[in-house]
């Protein structure tokens, strides 16, 4: 599994430090997207700022990608393996669940090109739908 991880970290030219890899691991681990206070959590002793900083190595390689789901905090998720460094290709919904507050992302549902006036830049799209994931009780 060490191997695994230390290929996936290296085909994206990223230096698998022992950290990187137990951070990595633990994303590998994860069902649903993570905010960095539960990696922390997840992962204690680790350092806070380490696993900060080793999160934004991962993204700006294209390993993993941020979410801003609505609740104020940043989320986690893997990336598909089309992503690379400085061009994320991960387009796609973000379902947010209401009752376990857990976000997933739903790689087949793209979301839709946007099309706007010459007078805009566009930098980001987010699209999140909200309701009640298929692990809740109705």
């Amino acid at each position: 599994m060490v191997l695994e991880t230390e290929k996936k970290l290296t085909n994206r030219n990223i230096n698998p430090t022992a950290m990187r890899l137990l951070v990595l691991d633990f994303l590998l681990k994860q069902n649903s997207a993570i905010r960095l206070t539960d990696i922390e959590k997840g992962m204690e002793p680790a350092d806070r700022t380490t696993i900060y900083r080793s999160l934004k190595t991962f993204e700006a390689k294209g390993l993993v990608h941020s979410i801003d789901d609505g609740t104020g905090f940043t989320k986690y998720a893997l990336c598909p393996e089309a992503c690379v460094a400085g061009e994320h290709n991960d387009l796609h919904v973000h379902f947010y669940c209401v009752r376990c507050k857990e976000t997933f992302c739903i790689p087949d549902s793209k979301i839709p090109d946007i099309s706007l006036s010459a007078k805009f830049r566009l930098f980001e799209v987010n699209l999140v739908v909200k309701g009640i994931c298929d692990r809740c009780p109705d």
